[in-house]
């Protein structure tokens, strides 16, 4: 197996999924992908785009909705297709967790008269986040999973045709 690694991928983020390649034996290389963050050479009509959390994707779906959706509409005119990997762990397993998501950014703590309250804002939550993917899974094709990031490089792996992994 060959993978190749988006160029723009942050090197720090990725120490420990480079360590599992090299641990599994599977050679990679980092240069620029025309979409996603990690593609096999055998099969070059599937990537795996790589979010550290929801609060990663939300941001992604709400502040950069164009350029997200471009994207995925980019790789569907070539035929290829996109799965998102949230790193996300705990209670989040399948994308029909995302509906009991609590956006961290939904809480705020200020001072008022002297004293600190918490404060509801406006920030997406789970339900909505849930719904918006849903949506986009159906139009687009593409796939949301879910892991801890303890086990991404792993993920990555199998979900490019290196079979499940022990």
């Amino acid at each position: 197996m060959n993978i190749q690694i988006d160029s723009r991928e942050k090197a720090r983020a990725i120490t420990k999924i480079i360590e599992t390649f090299d641990s599994l034996g599977v050679h990679h290389f980092i240069s620029k992908l025309y979409v996603g963050d990690y593609m096999n050479y055998d099969n070059p009509r599937l990537v795996i785009d790589r979010k550290q959390n929801l609060s990663e994707l939300c941001s992604n779906v709400c502040q950069q909705h164009e350029r997200f959706r471009n994207e995925i509409v980019r790789a569907g005119e070539h035929g290829i297709k996109i799965i998102f990997l949230v790193e996300h762990g705990k209670d989040i397993r399948t994308l029909e967790d995302v509906i009991w998501w609590d956006n961290p950014r939904s809480v705020k703590r200020i001072q008022d008269a002297g004293r600190w309250v918490t404060i509801r804002t406006k920030a997406m939550q789970g339900d909505t986040l849930y719904k918006i993917l849903c949506t986009m899974r159906r139009k687009y094709g593409c796939e949301f999973l879910f892991c801890d990031k303890k086990d991404t490089g792993r993920r990555i792996v199998e979900l490019l045709g290196g079979g499940a992994i022990d």
